[in-house]
């Protein structure tokens, strides 16, 4: 009989959450699995079997969670792949990805990525792969290709449920550094816009009515003037959707400077884009953990020139 892909008690951070949406986040599955496990039996609280998959859950009521199909398997390891790691301990490890590098096997990028690369070094990270999560271990946030800088994966179960429950409470600390085009006027402001796929091309985002909500903060560090008007902030996320802050702000009249999908002018090979802080509570010790990475090369060239 194969092992329970959750079972203990539900985390502060899930306390008054549906059971089917912590289920998807604990077990690191889509939300329409998850709801079929509930409707199926393969859930259980407290010992029973929800009556609804719409159950509110109570923090420290015992979660038990049926192995999702198909079973664990362990993922193939990349020695080629060089990934920088700021912090492991038995429990995480913090990485500092470079541009260009991917973070997980997907479409037209099966091997040379950064979770492949971890698991040569930490075969643990590759035995966490389950069902429709099977190409992406200890992943619970990404970074977008062209995005260079911080990234937290999980090593045990109980860190990667731990650093999910974080990332659905929003206490994970996220600052991103965004060079963008013209003169931000506001010294700090919220966009606030659903975002979603578009119809004529589901690999671009866009904001949209019936979107998923999204929100994200950002204060100007500073305004240039030439050669051509810029201007630099740091913006925090409060959600994690993809391509978040590079439609938020195009959406608003300012692209990311090098993000050519979205509008952005060409002053570099890729986007301008740096994930700078990274600040969550480690999952065994509860221990707050704050990490900064400073711009690279290849960022703070574009700076010098305005």
């Amino acid at each position: 009989m194969s092992e329970p892909a959750v079972d203990g008690p539900v985390p502060a951070a899930l306390d008054g959450e549906r059971v089917d949406r912590a289920v998807a986040l604990l077990a690191g599955i889509p939300r329409t699995e998850a709801a079929a496990m509930v409707d199926a039996g393969r859930v259980r609280v407290g010992g029973r079997v929800p009556a609804s998959r719409s159950r509110r859950l109570r923090q420290g009521e015992r979660l038990w969670v049926d192995a999702p199909d198909p079973p664990r398997r362990a993922m193939a390891a990349d020695h080629a792949v060089s990934v920088p790691v700021v912090w492991a301990d038995a429990e995480l490890i913090v990485v500092d990805k470079p541009a260009g590098m991917v973070v997980h096997p997907g479409a037209g990028h099966e091997r040379g990525t950064l979770v492949q690369g971890l698991v040569a070094s930490f075969p643990d990270v590759g035995r966490l792969a389950t069902g429709d999560a099977a190409g992406r271990p200890g992943i619970v946030h990404r970074l977008d290709r062209g995005t260079s800088g911080l990234l937290v994966v999980a090593r045990t179960e109980r860190a990667r449920a731990g650093l999910v429950a974080q990332m659905a409470a929003r206490t994970v600390e996220r600052a991103y550094s965004a060079l963008v085009a013209g003169t931000v006027e506001a010294d700090a402001g919220v966009i606030d816009a659903p975002l979603g796929r578009g119809e004529a091309d589901p690999t671009r985002v866009e904001v949209r009515a019936g979107g998923r909500p999204a929100r994200t903060r950002y204060r100007v560090v500073e305004r240039y003037h030439g050669p051509a008007p810029a201007t630099l902030l740091e913006c925090r996320l409060e959600t994690g959707r993809t391509h978040q802050i590079r439609v938020h702000l195009a959406a608003i009249g300012h692209p990311v400077a090098g993000d050519t999908r979205y509008g952005g002018p060409p002053l570099l090979e890729r986007p301008f884009l740096h994930a700078g802080v990274l600040g969550f509570d480690h999952p065994g010790s509860g221990q707050r953990l704050r990490f900064e990475s400073p711009l690279p090369a290849d960022l703070r060239g574009p700076l010098e020139r305005l």
